[in-house]
C-alpha cells in the first residue's frame, strides 16, 4: 500500500514512518510543512491510505493554527474530491477539543470537514483525540512537558514547576503508533489506550530519579508501565557524554570482579574474570543464591552441600551457554581450565552488603 503521512518530520510522524519502514507495512509518501501543495496533490493521487498527522500547536501567530490544522485538512479533502478519489483517512486530533482555544477550534474544524467528507463519499474516516503524547524524538518546549523535563534534567538544565498538583494525561508514542497501524489493518476505530495519569510534580520527581541513577549501578523498579516508558524517553534525551560511564573493577592476581547492575527487587549482576588455572570462590551463602554463566573461556564449577562430602562438578565453556544454579548452603568454586581468561556473568539474588555479606569461607 502507498501510505501518505502528513507531518512526516514531526514527532508522531517520525515514529510512525520508522515502524512502517521496519515492518514493511507499506510504502511511505511523506509530506511535511515545507513541502508544496503540488507535492501533496501528487502524493494523494498515489495514496491508498492517509495518516493525517500534521498539525500546528505552538505557532507565533494564532492564524497559523487554522492554516496548519483546518485549512490543510480542507485542502486534502478538496484534492481528493477533485480527482474523484475515495481514500481512508486517520486524523490525529486532540483531547483539547472543546476548551475554546484556537488550537482546539482549528482541530475541531478539521474533524467536521472530515466527517462531512465521510458522509458525502462513504470513505472511512478515523478520528483520534489524543492526550499528551510522549516518547523518543519529541521536541522540548514544543511537543510535551515530558520532553522538556527529560531534556533539561538529562542535560543538567533547570526545570520550572508552577503547579506541581496539576494533573496530566499521557499517551506513549509507541502505543499511538500501534493504534494507527491497527486502524490501517482493521479499518476500524480503536480505543486510545493505555492512558496514564500523573501530576506535574510526580512527573518531575520520577525523571529526576532517573538522572540520579544514570551513572550508578542501580536501576529502579521498572515494573510499572508508565515508569518504564518514561525511563525509555529520558534515555533518548541523554547527551553524548552521558551515554557511556565507567564501572569500578576490583583486580588482583586471580583476575577481576565488576558489579554491573543493582536491581533493588531483583538482586545484582556482576562480571567475574578468572585467570588461567585460578580457583575463585570456596564460600557459601545462608540465603543468597546465584546463577553462573560462562560466556568466554572454559572451566569447572564445583558445589558441595555443607551436610555432604559429595562434590558436584559441572564443566562449562562458552561454546555451550549453560546456567549453573548455586543454591544456598552449598559451598562452591569456579576454576579456569583454559589458557585464556574465563569470563563469567553472575547474578545474585541480593545486592552485596558489606555490613551483612552472607558469605562464609569453606573449601569445596
Amino acid at each position: 500500500m502507498n501510505l501518505l503521512v502528513t507531518g512526516s518530520n514531526g514527532f508522531l510522524g517520525k515514529n510512525l514512518i520508522a515502524r512502517i519502514n521496519a515492518t514493511d507495512a507499506g510504502d511511505v509518501l511523506p509530506f511535511d510543512v515545507l513541502d508544496s501543495y503540488d507535492k501533496l496533490e501528487e502524493s494523494i493521487k498515489k495514496a491508498d491510505f492517509i495518516f493525517h498527522l500534521a498539525g500546528v500547536n505552538r505557532p507565533l501567530k494564532n492564524s497559523e493554527f487554522y492554516k496548519g490544522n483546518s485549512k490543510l485538512t480542507e485542502t486534502i479533502i478538496k484534492i481528493i474530491e477533485e480527482n474523484n478519489l475515495k481514500i481512508p483517512i486517520v486524523f490525529s486530533s486532540t483531547t483539547q477539543v472543546g476548551n475554546g482555544s484556537d488550537y482546539a477550534i482549528s482541530k475541531e474544524m478539521a474533524e467536521k470537514a472530515l466527517q462531512q467528507y465521510e458522509t458525502q463519499t462513504g470513505a472511512n474516516i478515523f478520528i483520534y483525540r489524543f492526550p499528551g503524547i510522549f516518547g523518543k524524538w519529541s521536541r522540548p518546549n514544543y511537543n510535551t512537558v515530558v520532553a522538556t523535563f527529560c531534556n533539561n534534567i538529562a542535560c543538567g538544565l533547570p526545570i520550572e514547576i508552577r503547579a506541581p498538583e496539576l494533573e496530566l494525561t499521557l499517551f506513549y508514542v509507541d502505543d499511538a503508533v500501534n493504534l494507527l497501524l491497527e486502524t490501517l489493518n482493521e479499518q476500524k476505530v480503536f480505543d486510545v489506550a493505555p492512558i496514564y495519569k500523573t501530576t506535574l510534580g510526580a512527573l518531575a520527581e520520577m525523571i529526576k530519579s532517573f538522572a540520579s541513577e544514570d551513572k550508578k549501578l542501580e536501576i529502579g523498579d521498572l515494573s510499572d508501565p508508565l515508569t518504564q516508558k518514561l525511563y525509555a524517553t529520558y534515555l533518548s534525551f541523554l547527551p553524548e557524554d552521558k551515554i557511556t560511564y565507567s564501572l569500578t573493577t576490583h583486580k588482583d592476581d586471580r583476575g577481576s570482579f565488576t558489579e554491573f547492575l543493582h536491581l533493588p527487587k531483583h538482586g545484582q549482576v556482576s562480571v567475574n574474570v578468572s585467570k588461567p588455572d585460578i580457583i575463585k570462590g570456596d564460600h557459601w551463602h545462608d540465603t543468597k543464591h546465584e546463577k553462573f554463566l560462562v560466556v568466554s573461556g572454559q572451566g569447572v564449577i564445583k558445589l558441595r552441600n555443607l551436610n555432604s562430602t559429595e562434590i558436584l562438578e559441572y564443566y562449562v565453556n562458552a561454546d555451550k551457554l549453560e546456567v549453573i544454579d548455586i543454591p544456598p548452603g552449598y559451598t562452591h568454586s569456579i576454576t579456569n581450565l583454559g589458557e585464556t581468561d574465563m569470563v563469567t556473568i553472575i547474578w545474585a539474588s541480593e545486592i552485596f552488603d558489606k555490613e551483612n555479606p552472607d558469605t562464609f569461607y569453606e573449601k569445596v
